[in-house]
């Protein structure tokens, strides 16, 4: 009697879950449902009036990317990174007031086709004039002394300078090298001793730009990657072989002439009469730096220029 029972009870179940399964459900099919709520979606959005304005305003944002250039006067210049609207994220941004709003556009950066690096080696004076920065080229072949405090105050005002060292200058004061490093400043070439590049065979050129990239790379373990000539003097040779050993070579755009040891007050004249979009400043370790440098730093972020590496400066993003 238990045995037909238990018999009876298996039937029933069997017969429940046949009622109850549902042959229409597959989890391996889209939700049907979901799929037509996204389309309805996108299809409202596409219908939206806000969504209408921002894609009929956005070419009025776009800025078509610039290339790269051997310029007359300021020799080898960087491009810049064009902009576009991104329509869908912008909408996304302005949906939630429901208005359009020019602060809330996105943007996707669109690069150049030609860059510096696919451009014949050439002198560069100069970042590019839309851009709103400035980089600080501090030469370093003597001062020794005003180093630390121009450390100091480059660090209590969140600057980031390139500093080009001697070779020389640099086995006599590897501490301060590390020091300039740690700090996240970029480290350039200054050649070897000081020379008047241009006046020096082939031969010697190399062994000035090669000797101090070996000593700097000892000393931080990174090899440079750009090369200033001592006084400004260089040719086409000094060009060349400095771009041989993956260095571009960089002279200036705005001089603060600190080595005639000026007051503070006419060099930050000397300066401020000069700046602009794209400005790179030379200086050196001296006195009149080193008592105005923190001045000259607020004067420049007054202007409303931000002040970076030269790596950061000759970049084609904006």
């Amino acid at each position: 009697m238990h045995r037909y029972r238990g018999l009876v009870h298996i039937c029933v179940f069997i017969v429940i879950v046949v009622i109850s399964f549902d042959y229409s459900y597959n989890p391996f099919q889209p939700n049907d449902t979901a799929t037509f709520s996204s389309q309805v979606t996108e299809a409202a959005k596409q219908e939206d009036p806000l969504y209408k304005e921002i894609k009929r305003k956005s070419s009025n944002y776009e800025e078509a990317p610039q290339n790269a250039v051997i310029d007359e006067v300021w020799k080898k210049m960087p491009g810049r990174y064009g902009v576009k609207v991104n329509i869908d994220k912008s909408y996304e941004q302005m949906k939630k007031n429901d208005y359009f709003d020019e602060t809330l556009l996105v943007y996707d950066q669109i690069p150049p086709e030609v860059t510096m690096d696919d451009l014949p080696a050439a002198p560069i004076y100069r970042g590019h004039p839309d851009k709103n920065m400035v980089a600080f080229l501090i030469n370093v072949s003597w001062g020794t002394e005003y180093i630390p405090p121009i450390l100091n105050i480059l660090k209590e005002h969140n600057v980031k300078a390139t500093f080009f060292i001697e070779g020389k200058w640099a086995l006599e004061n590897s501490d301060y090298v590390k020091m300039i490093q740690e700090q996240g400043h970029v480290i350039g070439n200054h050649a070897y001793n000081h020379p008047a590049m241009s006046r020096l065979s082939a031969d010697a050129i190399v062994e000035q730009l090669s000797k101090t990239n070996e000593i700097l790379e000892a000393i931080t373990g990174e090899a440079p990657g750009w090369f200033a000539p001592p006084s400004g003097d260089y040719n086409e040779q000094v060009v060349k072989a400095a771009a041989e050993q993956k260095m571009g070579t960089i002279l200036w755009s705005v001089d603060t002439i600190d080595w005639k040891k000026p007051s503070v007050s006419v060099m930050m004249n000397r300066v401020n009469d000069n700046i602009h979009p794209g400005a790179t400043l030379l200086m050196h370790p001296t006195p009149s730096i080193k008592e105005g440098l923190g001045d000259l730093i607020k004067e420049i972020k007054g202007k409303g220029y931000k002040i970076e590496t030269l790596n950061t400066l000759l970049s084609a993003e904006r």
